[in-house]
């Protein structure tokens, strides 16, 4: 097996995802074109070296219909012998085509390909395109319910509290505020601009630096009613007959935001990279996924980690980054939980909470803010990972070069 390199990682600002965003005027192909173009531009990349174009997308309807991975590659200007292909992976969609493509590479099948993921949630509602996730037969036979029901299922079996959850979601927006405020994440973001070429948006615009815990203890727990009154709590209780009541802890403000964005990242053999004057950067050293109990749903980075960490034939004390998607409060903390890992090594420039959580574009944005980070610091290894709705978890370990 070859290596698989990563040479360059760019993301947009995330733009809140409602009719008031920023990015709600764009659609999303031109998100996903805003990346590709920077990567192409930033590394004077002869785009006919291009074997393939990998983008995750979860909600694959309308405007993100019809392989937007080949239709935005082609609006980007890429030269027309370069493919490309969409993958769902959930909230994992884009680390899963990071995954992908630098699997081809190390099998020796791609030598160079262009990865990363999109959202729109502004134009292209969460859930829009239906399927077996929403179909009440199907989720009768799973038993699976719906994820905020879940994270709040994760929290009643190990524990965590309400205000852990709050605490944890202040300190995610002071992090993203002070990243913010000294620039880290300048690096890798690329503006979005309007066919003139105005700039539509340039910095993340979701964080609310200003959330306190006495505004947090204000906010009613999102999924109480549908849990208590509506009886979606009755459900889970085929699979934990133990937990005779959910402790409704997840609100808007300790769960992920709803935004739009998109990310790129450049990612090939050695042997390429040589040829075509590319710097890598990092090589990924291993990439997983696994199956979970649906009903929990998101304990997910769990056993994808520990799967990660077995490939690698590395430990906990072995990784100097952690990014754990901050889907919901309690799905880091119980990781950190789970695994003893201090807090002070996770998502240490903030994450989904204060950052919003593009589905199918997250994971690309989380590896490329990992690798800046162990850039500005110094540092050698990361982990990034995800839960993943249907129950299943992806990790993916990366080491500088």
């Amino acid at each position: 097996m070859a290596d698989a390199y990563i040479f360059d990682a760019v993301r947009t600002p995330r733009g809140i995802g409602k009719d008031k965003g920023s990015l709600h005027t764009v659609r999303p192909t031109d998100l996903l074109v805003t990346v590709l173009k920077a990567i192409q531009e930033r590394n004077a990349l002869d785009t006919r070296e291009v074997e393939d174009v990998v983008v995750g997308c979860v909600t694959q309807t309308g405007e993100q219909g019809t392989c937007i991975a080949r239709f935005a590659a082609l609006e980007a200007g890429y030269d027309n012998s370069a493919p490309g292909v969409t993958v769902n992976r959930f909230c994992a969609s884009g680390l899963q085509a990071i995954n992908q493509a630098a699997a081809n590479v190390a099998a020796g099948w791609s030598d160079l390909a262009v990865a990363g993921g999109v959202e729109s949630m502004s134009r292209v509602k969460m859930g829009s395109d239906g399927g077996a996730m929403f179909d009440a037969q199907a989720q009768w036979r799973v038993g699976t319910v719906p994820q905020g029901i879940s994270a709040d299922l994760l929290a009643t079996l190990f524990g965590i509290t309400r205000e852990q959850a709050d605490a944890f979601a202040v300190e995610s927006q002071k992090r993203a505020a002070i990243a913010m405020e000294h620039k880290r994440f300048d690096k890798s973001v690329v503006p979005v601009r309007d066919d003139s070429g105005l700039v539509v948006l340039e910095r993340d615009e979701y964080p609310r630096p200003d959330t306190t815990l006495e505004k947090l203890s204000g906010l009613k727990a999102s999924f109480e009613m549908f849990g208590t009154q509506f009886g979606l709590d009755s459900l889970t209780r085929r699979v934990y007959p133990q937990v005779d009541r959910i402790n409704h802890i997840h609100h808007a403000g300790n769960s992920s935001g709803i935004v739009d964005g998109a990310a790129a990242l450049l990612i090939g053999s050695k042997e390429k990279g040589q040829a075509l004057g590319l710097k890598p950067r990092a090589r990924i050293v291993s990439a997983v996924s696994t199956g979970d109990e649906p009903v929990l749903m998101l304990a997910g980075p769990v056993p994808a980690t520990e799967l990660a960490l077995k490939k690698a034939k590395m430990s906990i004390g072995d990784i100097d980054v952690f990014e754990i998607n901050e889907a919901f409060a309690a799905v880091p903390l119980y990781t950190m939980q789970k695994l003893g890992i201090p807090h002070e090594k996770v998502n240490i420039n903030g994450g989904a909470i204060a950052l919003g959580h593009p589905l199918g574009a997250t994971g690309a944005m989380l590896l490329g803010t990992a690798l800046d980070l162990m850039e500005e610091r110094n540092l050698s290894t990361s982990l990034t990972t995800l839960c993943i709705g249907g129950g299943m978890g992806t990790a993916t370990i990366i080491e500088r070069v």
